[in-house]
């Protein structure tokens, strides 16, 4: 008898991922309706059995160095589990590394952030694909070296190896900035580029953090005559040779242990400058707005999927003489992580769709986008862990056990704050961009005022937080909190606007008046707990959940 299996819930599969109003009233009304089967269909295969092993085995399975070959030679090359790879091409073929750059039709970029967000069985692959498609941009500040390689940044094929990145059939994109001694300063970088008499530039120096390091190409920053500048670094010479960039040790990470980071030295390496010498900051920046997009799908993203499964466990688990989900305390725990994954994916795909339009040429759009993308990657990055906290809390001991998944989703939880800017060069970013860019102070008021009127606790946050902007004498101390106040009155306005009457009324009660701060699980009696949760229940989607 003490071997029968009892009140213990049953496995988180056969459900669609992407089934999920908030997402999908997004998708339509930022203008990517079209995609919706798409993101569907993504969806539905995130949430099998099948998918959700393949991210457990790349985790469990980490990725492993191999400097040398077993002649002696040297080859830098990452070894990687069949279900990284697996995964890998999953993401590749449905475009989530590159689609929009060749799909004209408006929403483009939405559609892609939605089946970012929807395919979340594994945060490290998803490192490279977010690298790939951030690269484009930055790229095209050299219209000869996009021309050659755009076109396989956007295939969607995995082609996985060493080889020369043109005779390849698709190519991935990585990032190398970070040094020892610079960190998020990269102003600070010591790694030297010295041009040559065929136009190439040969990089001597080292980087701390690079991730991804098994992808085909790099923009990288190096310090050339004129200044720091961008440059483009393919791991494998046109003529088949190896690039002299030396992978030196993978890093021991907290979490996103399926993806490699490497150390990595510059021995005289090959590469193309991209833009123009001095202006590496400025060119690299444009990769950086698109990895910061993605900090905030991933986020929120992680959000859902912390707050599915809490839900899940407390609709199947008995105690006390009650479902879980039918006790009143627990039920406001599950209602607070809802509100604030609805919170955070409303803000996902307004941003996406703000960078969607701004790609096409629209001023305002980009105006917005530069001040509600910096803040609202700050303050949803920042509240993700404390999300995955709650969301394993509610499966009690069952939710500290690798085998529940929720270690790992806790794990990812911290990468997101630190990847692109951790809290305070975020934090500080927003004051630079709010005191040279006053266009963008002007577009992001706009917008949170567009609500004006909806929700008196929403105008009377709106007001003291221009209020906190007038005084400058302490305003470097006082950052983290105005772009707080900042990210949330636009989380307001944008549920307000758009998003379910109850989860609107109790955002606006618990974080923008009344008492703020404290705990999940604090929301006031008055709210439609029900209504909230509801919204939260996974659906099952008719697919092969079972075991394949």
């Amino acid at each position: 008898m003490t071997h029968e299996v009892v009140n213990q819930v049953p496995p988180l599969a056969g459900h669609d991922v992407s089934d999920d109003a908030v997402l999908l009233d997004g998708l339509a009304r930022e203008g990517a309706g079209w995609a919706e089967p798409g993101v569907r269909e993504l969806g539905r295969l995130a949430g099998t059995w099948r998918a959700q092993e393949l991210g457990r085995l790349a985790n469990e399975h980490p990725p492993v160095l191999r400097t040398h070959d077993r002649y002696g030679n040297r080859i830098d090359e990452v070894e990687f589990h069949p279900a990284w790879h697996e995964l890998m091409t999953v993401a590749v073929t449905h475009g989530l590394h590159g689609s929009p750059w060749t799909d004209p039709r408006e929403g483009a970029h939405v559609a892609r952030a939605a089946k970012f967000y929807a395919w979340r069985v594994d945060a490290g692959h998803g490192c490279p694909i977010s690298m790939t498609y951030a690269a484009v941009p930055a790229l095209r500040r050299s219209p000869e070296l996009a021309a050659l390689y755009e076109p396989l940044l956007a295939r969607r094929e995995y082609d996985f190896g060493l080889r020369a990145p043109l005779t390849k059939d698709a190519l991935l994109a990585g990032m190398s900035m970070t040094e020892k001694q610079g960190g998020s300063d990269v102003r600070a970088n010591s790694t030297q580029a010295a041009p040559q008499p065929d136009g190439t530039y040969r990089l001597t120096g080292h980087k701390w953090f690079t991730s991804a390091p098994m992808c085909d190409v790099f923009l990288t920053l190096a310090q050339a005559p004129d200044g720091l500048t961008c440059f483009l670094v393919p791991r494998v010479l046109p003529d088949g040779a190896l690039n002299p960039l030396r992978l030196m040790r993978l890093k021991d990470k907290l979490g996103n242990r399926s993806n490699a980071s490497a150390e990595v030295e510059y021995e005289n390496a090959v590469a193309w400058r991209v833009g123009d010498e001095g202006r590496g900051v400025r060119t690299i920046i444009e990769m950086v707005n698109m990895t910061r997009l993605d900090c905030v799908i991933g986020a929120a993203s992680g959000m859902r999927h912390g707050v599915t499964a809490a839900v899940h466990h407390a609709a199947h688990r008995g105690a006390f003489g009650r479902y879980l989900i039918d006790q009143p305390l627990m039920r406001n725990v599950l209602a607070d992580l809802a509100i604030e994954s609805e919170a955070a994916t409303i803000t996902m795909l307004r941003l996406a769709g703000a960078t969607d339009r701004s790609v096409r040429g629209d001023e305002s759009e980009t105006a917005f986008k530069r001040l509600g993308l910096a803040a609202s990657k700050y303050w949803i990055c920042k509240r993700w862990p404390a999300h995955a906290a709650e969301a394993l809390e509610c499966l009690g001991g069952n939710g500290y056990v690798e085998e529940s998944g929720m270690p790992r989703l806790f794990r990812e939880s911290p990468l997101n704050s630190i990847w692109e800017g951790s809290g305070n060069v975020a934090a500080l970013d927003v004051l630079r961009a709010m005191a040279k860019e006053p266009q963008a102070v002007e577009a992001l008021f706009a917008e949170i005022e567009a609500a004006s009127g909806g929700d008196a606790r929403l105008d009377a946050a709106v007001r003291e937080v221009k209020d906190a902007l007038a005084g400058t004498a302490t305003i470097e101390v006082r950052a983290r909190r105005i772009v707080e106040r900042l990210a949330l009155t636009l989380q307001g306005s944008l549920l307000v606007r758009h998003g379910h009457p109850a989860v609107a009324d109790a955002f606006c009660a618990t974080r923008l008046a009344g008492d703020q701060g404290g705990a999940f699980g604090t929301l006031p009696a008055g709210v439609d707990f029900g209504a909230v949760i509801e919204r939260a229940i996974p659906k099952p989607s008719g697919g092969a959940g079972g075991r394949a």
